[in-house]
């Protein structure tokens, strides 16, 4: 279980594959403090640390998650947004997110605003996923609030901090990024649609 606050910035280091699976190896700020068997978000998806060395550490990507987030299309040296789960004991910050990508969508307009930056973004609906205006979304991790929601898309305000310490800054018209929705719009869509 995650917030959807990253916790810093990795770097791809290393990329192999193995059969079906991508083998990902991420430099960063908190590797030496994790163990192996341990869930870290990686641009929110959910991964399981299965090796460690000075500073770096390993996941693995299974066809599966491959085929539905944008991990596959890493390149060694972009950075990654990494969140470490969530303590019982802390603030819970953002809203709950459990780390499991839902589908992929496309950022279709970037825009510069005074003193802040403002992306759309379209997905397919045909997974009956919605989003609502200040609702929440997780977007390559990062909990944000819907500023507009459209019937296959909608649109995020995102602030310096989070510009400057995500890698949202590397998002262009064109890229594809990774989203978890609500996981209470998601029950209560599915209610709806029975």
């Amino acid at each position: 279980m995650f917030t959807g606050i990253i916790e810093t910035l990795g770097k791809i280091t290393d990329l192999q594959q193995e059969k079906g699976n991508l083998n990902i190896t991420v430099e960063s700020a908190i590797s030496h403090e994790l163990k192996i068997d341990q869930s870290v978000a990686h641009n929110g998806v959910c991964l399981t640390v299965v090796a460690l060395a000075d500073g770096l550490h390993v996941v693995t990507a299974i066809e599966e998650t491959l085929n539905k987030t944008n991990l596959s299309q890493l390149k060694v040296g972009e950075p990654v947004n990494l969140e470490r789960c969530m303590q019982m004991n802390a603030r819970l910050d953002g809203h709950i997110v459990q780390g499991h990508v839902d589908q992929v969508a496309i950022c279709t307009a970037f825009k510069e605003l005074d003193g802040s930056w403002e992306y759309t973004f379209e997905y397919d609906i045909s997974s009956g996923n919605v989003t609502v205006e200040k609702g929440s979304i997780c977007v390559n991790g990062i909990s944000l609030t819907v500023v507009n929601s459209h019937a296959n898309g909608f649109s995020v305000a995102i602030i310096p901090y989070t510009f400057e310490h995500t890698n949202l800054h590397n998002v262009k018209v064109g890229s594809q990024v990774n989203l978890e929705f609500d996981i209470i719009g998601k029950y209560v869509a599915r209610l709806m649609q029975r």
